[in-house]
């Protein structure tokens, strides 16, 4: 895969991000030269933040003075830093909020040596009593003056403007940090994704990638056409489910996810599901797919309606003209598995055509 390839100019272009690093780690960590092949038209401004947790965060608070960045991303130990940043667009990618009880249990006290090299030229580090105190007392600051969400019922009551501004990414297979819970206890965008504890050029890709584009047409106010793209049989081939398996057991149609993905970066996109009123299920059962073949593109674009001809959109994707109300859709009908549209290859040509109109 040649990241290059997939570089998006048109996302924070003009704009600054400063990434704030993971424990032992640097500014010069391979995240952040995948972040500058992807978005060439951004600053990514990345700092070597000091062991000590006294020096790290006055020097944080300071740089974002100084170069008030458009969005912050912490990984790890940054992610626990940068939720403290407060009054800026953040994502925190496995943020580290118990840090000291983190590095006790798979690092331990001792020399440690620097995952990347350091501008000053260390190469190790010693973790005493003392820096796990340290770092005790500064993640204690986490979600000081932030509002809780309702753990049950999360969609209740307001959000203050700061809540909205933060996103949360976790690893579904992080052996080292799960702070899903705490930071979904205070902040409403958390999100789960197909990755470990440390970003590779894939979970940056298909996952970080488009949160930061999320964030920047958030931030433009772009007003983008919208496609919906009904979930069965047109992105997941229900026809081939054995009797009585769920749809999230469906396996996407042939190059569906990549059509998802690809389409997303000139257009809003959304699934449109559709599911019998007797049989609830099927309406969990889209979101489990989405989030299983789709990932963060698809985080919170999930829609269920009998109705189809009641959705206002630009675009609807569908195998079948007739059902929900399909042809009295509004906007732009497309059959996929048409004579004009038979495979997802010719819809994609269609639209990169159109150019995002």
């Amino acid at each position: 895969m040649e990241l290059y390839e997939y570089a998006r100019p048109d996302v924070m272009a003009g704009k600054k991000i400063l990434y704030i690093h993971g424990f032992a780690s640097s500014g010069q960590t391979g995240t952040v030269r995948t972040l500058r092949t992807l978005l060439p038209s951004c600053t990514v401004v990345a700092p070597d933040v000091p062991v000590e947790p006294s020096e790290a965060l006055p020097m944080l608070k300071t740089l974002c003075q100084s170069e008030s960045p458009d969005l912050i991303i912490g990984a790890s130990m940054g992610g626990m830093y940068a939720e403290q940043l407060r009054g800026y667009d953040r994502i925190l990618v496995n943020p580290a909020f118990a840090l000291a009880d983190t590095l006790l249990k798979n690092n331990g006290l001792g020399r440690q040596e620097f995952h990347n090299p350091r501008q000053d030229g260390a190469t190790s580090f010693l973790v005493t009593k003392g820096l796990l105190e340290a770092f005790r007392e500064v993640s204690s600051h986490c979600f000081e003056g932030v509002g809780e969400v309702n753990a049950a019922y999360p969609s209740e009551g307001e959000w203050s403007e700061e809540q909205g501004r933060v996103w949360g990414l976790f690893g579904k297979h992080d052996p080292l940090v799960d702070t899903y819970s705490s930071f979904a206890a205070h902040y409403p965008n958390a999100i789960r994704y197909d990755g470990e504890h440390y970003l590779n050029d894939k979970a940056v890709l298909y996952s970080l990638l488009p949160l930061i584009a999320r964030v920047d047409f958030a931030q433009e106010g772009r007003v983008r056409k919208s496609i919906f793209i009904s979930l069965e049989d047109t992105l997941a081939d229900v026809r081939h489910l054995a009797s009585g398996e769920p749809v999230r057991a469906a396996m996407p149609e042939n190059s569906a996810v990549k059509a998802f993905r690809h389409l997303g970066e000139r257009y809003d996109v959304w699934i449109l599901a559709s599911a019998p009123y007797n049989m609830p299920s099927r309406w969990q059962d889209a979101v489990l797919w989405a989030d299983e073949h789709i990932g963060v593109p698809a985080w919170n674009k999930v829609l269920v309606s009998n109705r189809k001809d009641l959705v206002l959109g630009d675009y609807l994707i569908d195998k079948y003209p007739r059902r929900y109300g399909n042809g009295d859709f509004m906007g732009t009908f497309i059959q996929y598995g048409s004579d004009t549209f038979k495979t997802w290859e010719d819809i994609l040509g269609f639209f990169d055509r159109l150019g995002g109109q």
